[in-house]
């Protein structure tokens, strides 16, 4: 029951926020992001959480300020998100403005193939939706098997009317095909700062060690593919931002494993800088660091708030 009212719930979003006028839409979506965060669920004390070690000086005033204009920007996403499939190419080809887009440019120009990975920041739904349609370049993604079954088949479909393969977060074949689609030239797109595998790379992030997934580092290792990282945020405008950072280069030497480590802990730099201009707009309201993953008693970690 619980399943198919949270599928209900969904479909009933696409079905009527995108009927909206969008100041509508845009009000609403700050008034139940104002909603949540007075709740303080767990959510949103995670998300004060995580904030916390980006800029651990923080005081509570200020993190709470932080969290709250973060459930702002996450609803924002989720507003757009509803709304996207409404958007005019022309809408969608104004609604996204990047920095250093050359590096993107040229990569997709030298045929070997690309990586974009993202953090989960802005939304990037709109910026996958700009890319088919402003460079016309399809790609290649993957979603996380959601339950219930018919809430990931509406995610699918969603994304795939938005000019996007989509290969479902399981088993070994994602990775075979996303191999395939980059060795002919292909464009993938993954979001890259939660590991959700038994696989991931322990990098340093923000100081601390958390798991981020192996999977772009490893894919530009064995395919010879360029791997960049990207980061977006909003601003107070109906544009979002975005940045696309220089390609991290395959180490000479080591072993696959550890070329991919080392690339995989350029990225969570990237991500890290980018997450520090615009904490606001990570939208991380799960668990990430090991320290809370697995918090042993009578560590620092322990006096962290722990959530669900």
């Amino acid at each position: 029951m619980r399943d198919k009212l949270t599928d209900a719930l969904y479909g009933l979003g696409w079905a009527t926020v995108k009927k909206l006028p969008e100041p509508v839409a845009v009000r609403l979506g700050t008034r139940i992001a104002d909603i949540a965060w007075k709740r303080r669920g767990a959510g949103v004390l995670r998300l004060e959480a995580n904030l916390s070690r980006v800029l651990p000086d923080a005081d509570p005033e200020r993190l709470a300020r932080l969290s709250r204009l973060g459930m702002r920007s996450y609803m924002r996403y989720w507003m757009e998100s509803f709304r996207l499939p409404g958007w005019s190419r022309d809408r969608i080809r104004a609604g996204f403005s990047g920095q250093d887009m050359h590096h993107l440019e040229e990569a997709l120009a030298g045929g070997r193939g690309v990586v974009l990975a993202l953090p989960h920041m802005g939304n990037y739904d709109l910026a996958g939706a700009w890319v088919t349609t402003a460079l016309g370049v399809p790609f290649t993604t993957v979603a996380e098997r959601l339950k219930p079954e018919t809430l990931y088949d509406r995610f699918v479909a969603y994304r795939e009317g938005l000019g996007m393969e989509v290969l479902p977060h399981a088993g070994g074949s994602a990775f075979g095909t996303l191999a395939r689609r980059l060795r002919s030239g292909g464009l993938v797109c993954l979001v890259a700062d939660r590991d959700m595998s038994s696989s991931g790379v322990e990098v340093t992030f923000f100081g601390e060690t958390a798991k981020m997934p192996a999977g772009p580092a490893m894919l530009a290792v064995q395919t010879g593919a360029v791997l960049l990282p990207v980061t977006l945020w909003f601003d107070s405008s109906p544009v979002m931002r975005g940045r696309v950072y220089a390609p991290i280069e395959v180490p000479g030497s080591g072993t696959r494993a550890e070329k991919a480590a080392a690339m995989t802990q350029q990225l969570a730099d990237a991500f890290a800088s980018g997450i520090a201009e615009h904490p606001q707009d990570w939208h991380m309201l799960q668990r990430l660091w090991l320290a809370d993953l697995a918090p042993r008693t009578g560590s620092p970690a322990t006096a962290r708030k722990e959530t669900p």
